[in-house]
């Protein structure tokens, strides 16, 4: 970057935080230019680190030209604390979006170097606010917190800091402060980057209308064809979540249009396809989602899909992938592999582990639930079953795995309330599942005409039907009615 050369430059670092996938910063060299002619067309170096001025994702080409410029520089001037951290950001943006691991060594050693160049003491917030995107990036959620709480400690004001806490709160399972912490992000700073986290904040909580609004708001302010393709993926995310494939469908291909090889648009066309029922389709999706984006849950759905069309090598193949290969933020895909398809017990220990280091998500407790269950504990699976749908999410397989769960301690009552949800918010959630839930719908059957003898009223001193007294004839309850749980309104 020809700007890099010159010496009087004026720095500022800014979070680049867009999508449910990004958490990271990016330096901002504004140069003063001192001839009178209009500046030269951006390079692609320059585009990025425009695009992350404004809180928007650059392209993947943008992004590697400016890590590729940045080495460069710091060759040539190795004492640059704030290009250090500009590297590291860079390498942990590009490994989220690439699914690869191998750049988060090198953000690490870079992100190290900058703080040795100028200490946290001395002001660095800068690697300390790319340290815990990084810590975010593998999954680390309370070094994550702690990287961003001391950022938000010594400059409130930083809406970078705020992404990082939100995605840190989220996978510790502390929705309040993540709701909180999107307040005052929101209170700080605008554009798309800002409506696409309010569209996740509002989806965990249940609240869809609004959610799907932010994301819409958000694709419009959008301002390069990859933020754009993330709302869009969004709103199809969206969607497909309230079992609307058609709409999710034309949702993925605009993104698509814009961003051919987008990983979360062909993974979320592949979903769609398949519940109309164009499975070839969506095994080319599948295909080319795993190869632009290999994330450990798409390669447990594209091996469900596989399983589900009678390929079964083709599904222990991808079984055996996602066994066998080196993840971050894997741990719930290779839970739900065991429990579905492995060692149940094995995914109890698994889970038992996310859950002692405090990472007590909805998606933890869920997996956790599911994997009790399925090892044989159905009461103790209960509770974390529990957790995962009350928090205020709508998720179809929650509301599955629930219903499974209560059926297995005779809790029939609810146990047909959460499986016909579960059909009710996306009857084609997942090729093997739904089925299962259908089934196990079926099988239970209607709710009773009598109310349970434990709620049928007194007679006198004696219970109905004792001593030659008639039971009183009463109001059947409505035993199978969606949308209550134990009586009390439903939170969705």
């Amino acid at each position: 970057m020809s700007a890099m050369k010159t010496q009087n430059v004026s720095r500022t670092v800014l979070a680049a935080g867009v999508g449910a996938v990004l958490a990271a910063t990016a330096l901002v060299y504004v140069p003063e230019f001192l001839d009178q002619g209009p500046p030269a067309p951006p390079g692609p170096a320059e585009r990025a680190t425009i695009a992350a001025h404004a809180g928007a994702q650059a392209s993947l080409p943008d992004l590697a030209a400016l890590i590729t410029d940045r080495e460069k520089w710091l060759r040539a001037h190795p004492g640059d604390d704030a290009s250090w951290a500009e590297l590291g950001a860079a390498y942990t943006e590009r490994g989220m979006r690439r699914g690869d691991p191998r750049d988060y060594p090198r953000a690490e050693r870079a992100l190290r170097r900058s703080l040795a160049e100028r200490p946290a003491a001395r002001g660095n917030l800068d690697a300390q606010l790319a340290l815990g995107a990084l810590a975010g990036a593998r999954g680390d959620w309370k070094s994550a917190k702690e990287w961003g709480e001391k950022v938000r400690k010594a400059d409130p004001k930083r809406w970078p800091a705020y992404p990082v806490l939100m995605d840190a709160y989220n996978g510790l399972g502390d929705y309040a402060a993540a709701q909180k912490a999107m307040e005052t992000l929101e209170e700080l700073h605008s554009g798309a980057a800002v409506r696409t986290r309010a569209s996740q904040t509002f989806r965990d909580r249940g609240w869809r209308e609004d959610a799907d609004a932010a994301a819409l708001d958000a694709a419009a302010l959008a301002e390069t064809d990859a933020e754009k393709a993330a709302s869009l993926a969004r709103l199809g995310d969206l969607a497909w979540e309230r079992g609307e494939p058609e709409e999710a469908l034309g949702r993925y291909g605009t993104a698509l249009r814009l961003v051919p090889d987008h990983g979360p648009s062909l993974a979320g066309r592949a979903r769609a396809l398949t519940a109309l029922g164009r499975t070839d389709e969506a095994l080319r999706d599948w295909r080319a989602a795993l190869a632009r984006l290999p994330l450990p849950e798409y390669v447990l759905e594209a091996g469900e899909l596989h399983e589900s069309l009678g390929l079964d090598g083709d599904a222990r193949a991808l079984y055996e992938r996602l066994r066998t290969g080196t993840w971050v933020r894997g741990e719930v895909a290779l839970a739900l592999l065991d429990a579905d398809h492995g060692d149940p017990a094995a995914a109890v220990t698994r889970m038992r582990a996310e859950w002692a280091r405090g990472h007590r998500s909805v998606r933890v407790a869920d997996a956790l639930g599911w994997a009790l269950y399925r090892s044989g504990a159905p009461k103790e699976a209960l509770e974390y079953a529990k957790r995962a749908t009350d928090e205020g999410l709508r998720s179809a397989l929650f509301s599955y795995h629930r219903g499974m769960i209560e059926r297995a301690v005779e809790e029939y009552g609810p146990a047909r309330r959460h499986l016909a949800e579960a059909l009710r918010i996306n009857p084609h959630f997942s090729p093997l599942h739904a089925g299962a839930a259908r089934e196990a719908a079926t099988t239970l059957g209607d709710p009773p005409d009598e109310l349970p003898r434990d709620l049928r009223p007194v007679v006198g001193n004696r219970p109905p039907g004792a001593m030659g007294v008639p039971p009183a004839r009463a109001k059947p309850r409505a035993w199978g009615r969606v949308g209550t749980t134990d009586g009390a309104p439903s939170r969705a």
